[in-house]
């Protein structure tokens, strides 16, 4: 089976496409705003790279979110629900972790189906 990527760079792919699962990489959003504008941030990137590897948002199979602070959860979750596909919510998991700077508060990494 082949392996294709997108948006290679020295360090990472963008996006890894292997069969017919989509792997993207951790996405953060822009520094300086807070969760919720982050977290925006982050789901309009998916949108757009899912779009790149001919799938979207209702073919999530799994998703991972890492906080820097559980304590801003809710505020993640409220973006997370408006933008989430209902009848086609992926598997999830949150959790608490340091991040590449202090100035990331969320990172989200999906995987999907073609």
């Amino acid at each position: 089976m082949s392996i294709r990527r997108i948006d290679v760079g020295p360090r990472m792919s963008q996006i890894v496409i292997h069969g017919n699962t989509v792997y993207l990489a951790g996405q953060v959003g822009e520094p300086g705003g807070n969760v919720a504008s982050q977290t925006r941030d982050i789901l309009k990137t998916i949108d757009e790279l899912l779009a790149k590897a001919g799938t979207d948002k209702t073919k999530i199979l799994q998703t991972i979110i890492w906080l820097a602070d559980m304590g801003t959860f809710a505020e993640m979750n409220s973006e997370w629900d408006k933008w989430a596909p209902q009848g086609h919510t992926p598997a999830r998991a949150t959790g608490e972790a340091k991040l590449a700077g202090p100035e990331y508060l969320v990172e989200i990494i999906v995987t999907a189906a073609i």
